[in-house]
């Protein structure tokens, strides 16, 4: 079967001459990993706002980003698997349409467990959508545009850390963080008629060719990929999230958002670097993304006292991580075929695993060794990321030609 027999029908890819990629419905996509990516973080940057209007501390606001990851965690493998049949843009709308109602709740409500609740709507509707997002892309394209077509889509999430999430907390700070959330949910009106118009259906699986979750788990290459995610996302956030305080030494605590900036604009500049390469030069991208990631945690570990050094391995840090995410669900969505999007709603949950496990980790460590020890165990954890990806060479990071 080839790569455009998908879910037990024959395709026809949106591009049939695979010349170009259908750029207006992917970045409907993109748009919609922006508003997800904005709707799980803006809580972050509006911390002061939303604990006065709720009248809980910072630390319980802080919890609203938790609930969201927790939501995506739990629902992502059985939502995906629960709609297989389903035809995809009307579940993609859905998707869509539950950060509507999930933003509209928290611009309008005065009770923090109500926010808690559409919190945790939100996060069930993200890992549906981070499921769907991947398969999507590569179903709009011809096979050997696949891996640019999953960096499209995937544009929006950087976009979204390195300029919305500032933009959104500046917002918020004007004009108050229920307007911020009442704007999202305009933007996911917005987008709701973008789709419609402009992304192409698919069926869904026959169901006699639905895989059970441990067949997709067991398919050659597929468990190489989700190890390099969880190793790669626990080695990220484990570095990130406890940025402050690792940039006490070098003075730069106060200028946090500098630097994450510097990180931002990186991680953009690495799609556009990658997806001209990621289709013909997978395994390698990956390969150089790790040892990217790990020179900079050497450098931050040897040289932590240095401005300098520190935006410089920030910035090293950001080209590495940019592109991970369409690298490997691109490598997830080959190894997997016809049971990709299942595939990738493991991937989703790793990754969120990834996310929780870098705070759970770091916060363990933060006291004793302290921050110092950070840069070291992230070079281990990338040390298992190379070696995982060099053995699956055959499947899952398999070696062009």
């Amino acid at each position: 079967m080839n790569d455009t027999q998908l879910c037990g029908t024959t395709l026809t890819p949106a591009i049939d001459s695979g010349a170009r990629l259908p750029l207006s419905a992917l970045l409907a996509l993109a748009m919609a990993g922006f508003i997800t990516v904005m709707t799980e973080a803006l809580p972050a940057g509006l911390l002061p706002q939303m604990s006065s209007g709720l009248h809980v501390s910072q630390a319980l606001i802080g919890q609203l980003v938790t609930l969201y990851a927790i939501g995506s965690i739990l629902a992502a493998i059985p939502l995906t698997i629960a709609t297989r049949g389903w035809r995809r843009r009307p579940l993609l709308l859905a998707a869509i349409a539950g950060f509507a109602i999930a933003n509209s709740l928290t611009a309008l409500s005065q009770w923090y467990w109500l926010t808690l609740i559409a919190r945790f709507i939100a996060g069930v509707f993200a890992g549906l959508l981070w499921a769907l997002l991947a398969g999507y892309a590569s179903r709009m394209v011809a096979p050997h545009l696949q891996g640019r077509a999953i960096t499209v889509a995937m544009l929006g999430a950087p976009i979204a850390l390195s300029l919305g999430i500032p933009a959104g907390t500046l917002l918020g700070t004007l004009v108050g963080w229920r307007l911020s959330f009442a704007i999202m949910t305009l933007l996911t009106v917005i987008l709701v008629i973008w789709v419609r118009w402009q992304v192409p259906d698919f069926a869904g699986e026959r169901e006699e060719k639905r895989l059970p979750l441990r067949q997709v788990f067991t398919l050659p290459g597929v468990r190489s990929v989700l190890l390099v995610t969880l190793t790669y996302v626990v080695a990220h956030n484990l570095l990130y999230t406890y940025i402050a305080p690792f940039l006490q030494p070098s003075g730069l605590a106060a200028n946090v958002d500098r630097v994450l900036l510097v990180f931002g604009l990186a991680s953009v500049l690495s799609l556009w670097i990658v997806g001209n390469l990621i289709d013909r030069w997978l395994r390698e991208m990956v390969l150089i993304s790790a040892g990217l990631f790990l020179l900079s945690a050497i450098a931050l570990g040897v040289w932590r006292e240095s401005p300098s050094v520190i935006y410089l391995a920030t910035a090293v840090w950001g080209l590495a991580f940019g592109a991970m995410p369409s690298l490997l669900q691109t490598a997830s969505a080959k190894a997997a075929g016809d049971a990709a999007d299942t595939a990738q709603s493991m991937l989703v949950t790793l990754w969120n695993v990834g996310i929780a496990g870098g705070g759970l980790v770091g916060g363990l460590l933060l006291a004793d060794p302290g921050v110092g020890a950070f840069p070291w165990i992230v070079t281990g954890l990338l040390g298992v990321t190379l070696y995982t990806t060099l053995s699956a060479r055959n499947h899952g990071f398999a070696a062009a030609g």
